[in-house]
């Protein structure tokens, strides 16, 4: 995803995830889908790091749930907690160290050797690659439709959305592929999203499309009364929503890149992603 886009997702969350104490009280949805990105075949050498003497994870304390400061001042979060499983995994807990900083003082602070590898929503992109390597995503943001409970979209979704009205925020990347990808559906544009959200809720459209993470939160939320649900599968489409979340570290990185890779793919094969992932997202947004 793209930094700013980062950015909007934490300004959308940061109330929802306060008034329902960052997923304490949510309630985990029937059977929820666990995202897999790594082949059951596939096999990855294990990276000799004998001779790295140090592992610090550097992240942000403004991105919840990722990383935050929560109430005794502790930095907390899904990247705080992956970053320790992937030490573990690795067997270098004890060269391990997790700091947390502003965003903007990240690039610097990786520049100039305080840290080796960044795990802060990092966008991939063809700028950022000229200065970082990038493991693998460990973790994608898909766009989802929402439909009130009693109205829901039957399979094919795509023609179940033929000449529905479907909210969407106007000049998005989920706008553009909601004209895409569901060209038979009548988009209804909206500047804010509380205002989308609403008229979801009070039945003034059949479906809104958007981020999944976003809605996942909503979902669960006081605001929106118990009164909708996801419908259809994840639609991820990188080319729309960009690569998704993975580790960066320094072009002179590689055997961290490749270590990573080893760590993310055995921590979701032995069910350690899918803990945490249900950990901070007890309403699965796939």
């Amino acid at each position: 995803m793209f930094r700013s886009a980062v950015k909007s997702i934490i300004v959308a969350l940061v109330p929802l995830l306060l008034a329902n104490g960052f997923g304490g009280t949510l309630a985990r949805a029937a059977e929820p889908t666990i995202p897999n990105y790594w082949d059951d075949k596939e096999r990855l050498p294990r990276p000799d790091l004998t001779s790295v003497s140090r592992i610090r994870f550097l992240t942000t304390i403004d991105f919840p749930p990722f990383s935050y400061l929560d109430q005794q001042n502790r930095l907390s979060g899904f990247h705080v907690d992956l970053a320790r499983a992937i030490c573990r995994e690795l067997d270098v807990a004890a060269r391990c160290q997790i700091q947390g900083l502003p965003w903007e003082e990240l690039d610097a602070a990786i520049e100039s050797g305080q840290g080796e590898a960044l795990i802060a929503g990092v966008p991939v992109n063809a700028e950022t690659r000229e200065t970082y390597l990038f493991t693998r995503p460990y973790l994608r943001f898909p766009a989802r439709f929402a439909v009130k409970t009693d109205k829901p979209l039957n399979e094919p979704v795509y023609k179940s959305v033929s000449g529905r009205r479907v909210g969407v925020l106007a000049g998005s990347a989920h706008e553009a592929m909601l004209r895409s990808y569901f060209a038979s559906a009548r988009p209804v544009t909206y500047s804010r999203p509380e205002w989308m959200l609403d008229d979801l809720r009070e039945g003034k459209l059949d479906a809104v499309f958007g981020d999944g993470l976003r809605l996942s939160f909503w979902l669960a939320s006081t605001n929106a009364e118990n009164c909708c649900r996801f419908a259809g599968g994840a639609y991820v489409a990188p080319e729309f929503l960009g690569a998704g979340l993975a580790i960066a570290v320094r072009h002179d990185g590689d055997t961290l890149v490749q270590a990573f890779d080893y760590a993310l793919r055995e921590i979701s094969v032995k069910g350690v992603f899918a803990e945490l992932y249900l950990k901070y997202f007890p309403v699965s947004f796939y």
